[in-house]
This record gives structure tokens, C-alpha cells and sequence, in this order.
């Protein structure tokens, strides 16, 4: 069975948003996934279901959601193969991140050439981007302040 990784917005980043991980484990148990886990308080579900289409199992799973949680939750869902790939994927030389870190920023769709030209605009000695497929890799330099 196929395994998917949801990775939800905005769960346990602050006040009001704050879900025990056994509430998102029931829901996503209630909506008739199997091998359900999660990951300490991220708000990330690993889950197997047979379904296929991967933009009518995020719209199942963000009403089941809304449903339990009394509000919206924007979720990216991604394969263990897309996960492999992202993972995988080098951006950046190595001279160019010493002493950074690198970021990985989710999104639902690709970005069009003109959002990616404004945020390739916000590139600065502490900043780098790069975008590929549905991910911004994005390092920044341990200067406190400056990022």
C-alpha cells in the first residue's frame, strides 16, 4: 500500500494552533488511513492509503481536519519517493553553504517564472535560493539578525 507524508501548516506554531499528536493520529485513522504515525509535536503524518489521487486526499484530509479542529488546516502532501528525491537533490555547491543552513520550503504547486524572479530577487550575501519542482531550498548564514 502506498505510504504519504502530510505535512501540516501551522500546527503547534503558536498560540491556538497548538494539537496533541494522538487528536491528528484519530483523524487520520477516522478518514479510513492505515499505518498511521506522527512526528513529536510537527504537526508531519506518515499514513498508507489505496487512494491515488493525491489532490482528493489532501481535500479529504483537510475537511476531516476542519471537522475535528474547528478551522482550516493548508497541508502539502508528498510520496516517499518525492521525499527520497528532495532529499537527494544538491542545489548548492558546498563553498557556497559553508557555515549555513539549508531550509526546505514546501508548496503546493510549482512557482510561475515570476514569482520565482522575486524571490531569486531576495538572494543577499546571508540568503540563497533555489527553486526546484515544488520545493524552495533555501540557505541561509548563521549571522543572528541578518536572514
Amino acid at each position: 500500500m502506498p505510504q504519504f507524508f502530510a505535512f501540516l501548516r501551522a500546527i503547534n506554531a503558536g498560540p491556538g494552533r497548538v494539537v496533541k499528536m494522538s487528536v491528528l493520529h484519530r483523524t487520520f485513522e477516522s478518514l479510513g488511513f492505515f499505518g498511521v504515525a506522527t512526528f513529536l509535536g510537527s504537526g508531519n503524518v506518515v499514513f498508507e492509503t489505496r487512494a491515488k489521487d493525491v489532490g482528493r486526499l489532501a481535500k479529504t484530509i483537510e475537511r476531516g481536519l476542519k471537522q475535528a479542529l474547528g478551522y482550516s488546516v493548508p497541508l502539502f502532501i508528498r510520496t516517499h519517493a518525492e521525499l527520497k528525491e528532495i532529499a537527494a537533490w544538491e542545489p548548492f555547491d558546498r563553498p557556497a553553504i559553508v557555515d549555513a543552513d539549508v531550509n526546505i520550503v514546501l508548496l503546493a504547486h510549482n512557482l510561475d517564472e515570476k514569482a520565482t524572479a522575486k524571490l531569486m530577487a531576495l538572494a543577499t550575501e546571508t540568503d540563497g535560493f533555489r527553486v526546484h519542482g515544488r520545493e524552495i531550498y533555501w540557505w541561509r548564514r548563521k549571522m543572528p539578525g541578518t536572514s
